[in-house]
């Protein structure tokens, strides 16, 4: 579905790229605070937790390099046509 308020109509920009934008941005945030979370854990000594943000901060990393591949490989293509 075509979200109005963030697509091409209000801000001139094709609704996959601000989508993609949005995840990669999404991404790196999630993966901001989860390396925060993860020193956090870090000074409770309390490796279980440490093992879990630090996984699931190199999810939001691949997302966020997934999402900025297929952003580049979108914005060459669109200059090309």
């Amino acid at each position: 579905m075509t979200n109005t308020m963030n697509g091409n109509q209000l801000t001139g920009t094709a609704d996959e790229h601000y989508d993609l934008i949005s995840v990669l941005y999404h991404a790196l945030e999630g993966a901001e605070t989860y390396e925060i979370y993860s020193q956090d854990a870090e000074e409770q000594g309390d490796t279980e937790l440490i093992e879990f943000f630090r996984e699931i901060q190199q999810q939001e990393c691949r997302k966020a390099e997934r999402a900025k591949q297929l952003l580049a490989h979108r914005l060459v293509s669109s200059d090309r046509s």
